[in-house]
């Protein structure tokens, strides 16, 4: 009896080993311990939730017992929350409602985080900050090197992160100097731009929604931004649902689960169906065969495959633009989509098919010529995005070697680039096999 009991121990030990190889248990800590100890003051009751550290995802939290579909993952107390309200009944209360003109509820939260993590020992909040990332991926932080190698839509949209950014420190400096009385030291040196930059970050990757009333001391700028210590240690996926929300009888956040979750197993939250560039924009990551991933094709691209001699071009490009046909042109898991191909079908029709253009943005079919001739166009315009992808791979490895201190944020644009080759190919695939039916 006594060996059966000490094989089935062992075998419980393996299999306990099996499923903490996925995530290593990181609750002995000492900042998870202070955090846990931290939260529990302030009503938060421990859950079946552990910090972890995952070999694909990095930190996140994995649960000691198996989640059934309507499960709660999760409920913190509204005194956890960092809220505008939080900034306002603190000792920068007094400040933001007397300046003029208002400053916006994003600009207090960072203002506070800031302020607070110059606290350091005496911030009531240090427990939260201490786990909070030293740095940050979203294009906002990488290097002009970095940003080169994005895809072009990407790439503008991570520079108007960047003026955004920008803008938003210069236009606060005057603020930050009225807080001069709270330091001994120079706010300048407190709240410089890599601070802003940092608590800009902070705010925009790990705020959950929660609506709150306008206040007349804030700019017109909607107030929907909250902190969650411990919940924001749960990571994404596409593949899960769950749903979330301010509880009102219990004055939590809450998240219940609507998929199921192993014992051990990493527990994912979805923040919403985004595709891998809006992911990196927002959040800096990149998801591993997004169902929701597109590569998108610029209106210079397309329209460099349709002769300049062609008289009609020009009111074509004019028709596409005036319906919206320019933008959100993409390819996907599943090909290119009906609006690249409505595109594409309008820019090819013939001189004698032009009066039919309003035909084609209802999605009629022209001509067999018409058809033949899209799906040639849009094979070569895949083919193309394929060479400059694999261009950009090769650029990435060969820098990667070059720049050591680099290597972090170029790891993060060839995922985002692997998984826009993974899609190209499928639409070539896909592409292929339709040409050969017609």
């Amino acid at each position: 009896m006594k060996k059966n009991r000490g094989r089935t121990g062992r075998k419980r030990r393996r299999k306990r080993l099996q499923s903490y190889m996925d995530g290593v248990n990181c609750s002995h800590k000492l900042e998870y311990i202070k955090l846990k100890k931290w939260l529990k003051d302030r009503g938060f009751e421990d859950s079946n939730l552990r910090p972890a550290q995952f070999w694909d995802t990095g930190r996140g939290l994995m649960t000691t017992k198996a989640l059934q579909v309507r499960d709660l993952i999760i409920s913190l107390p509204e005194k956890c929350l960092v809220t505008t309200g939080t900034v306002l009944s603190s000792y920068l209360g007094e400040y933001i409602i007397k300046w003029k003109p208002p400053v916006s509820p994003l600009i207090a939260l960072c203002t506070f985080l800031i302020a607070e993590k110059h606290a350091g020992e005496k911030s009531l909040w240090k427990p939260y900050l201490d786990v909070l990332p030293k740095t940050y991926t979203c294009p906002v932080c990488l290097e002009h090197d970095v940003v080169s190698l994005l895809p072009e839509p990407l790439r503008k949209k991570a520079q108007e992160q960047r003026t955004t950014v920008h803008e938003l420190y210069t236009s606060s400096e005057a603020f930050f100097s009225s807080l001069q009385p709270l330091f001994a030291e120079n706010t300048g040196a407190i709240f410089n731009y890599s601070a802003l930059e940092w608590a800009w970050c902070t705010v925009n990757t790990r705020t959950i929604y929660m609506k709150h009333s306008q206040r007349e001391c804030f700019s017109f700028e909607t107030d929907v931004y909250a902190l969650a210590p411990y919940l924001d240690l749960l990571n994404h996926s596409p593949n899960v649902q769950v749903k979330a929300a301010f509880n009102e009888q219990t004055r939590s956040y809450e998240i219940w689960t609507n998929s199921q979750c192993k014992k051990y197993e990493e527990v994912f939250i979805c923040y919403g169906p985004h595709d891998n560039q809006r992911l990196l924009l927002e959040y800096g990551f990149v998801a591993v065969d997004n169902p929701h991933s597109s590569v998108y094709v610029s209106s210079d691209t397309l329209i460099r495959y349709f002769s300049p001699l062609d008289k009609q071009r020009k009111a074509k490009v004019s028709i596409l633009k005036d319906h919206d046909f320019l933008g959100n042109l993409t390819f996907g898991w599943d090909g290119p989509s009906w609006r690249l191909l409505t595109a594409l079908k309008l820019l090819s029709l013939e001189a004698d098919e032009f009066t039919c253009w309003r035909r084609v943005l209802l999605g009629d079919v022209i001509s067999a010529r018409n058809e033949q001739q899209t799906l040639t166009i849009t094979a070569k315009i895949c083919h193309f995005l394929i060479e400059e992808t694999q261009r950009v791979l090769l650029q990435i490895s060969q820098l990667k070697e070059n720049k050591e201190n680099l290597k972090k944020h170029l790891a993060l644009v060839e995922a985002l680039r692997l998984e826009d080759l993974k899609i190209l190919q499928k639409s070539a695939e896909i592409l292929c096999n339709l040409n050969k039916t017609t």
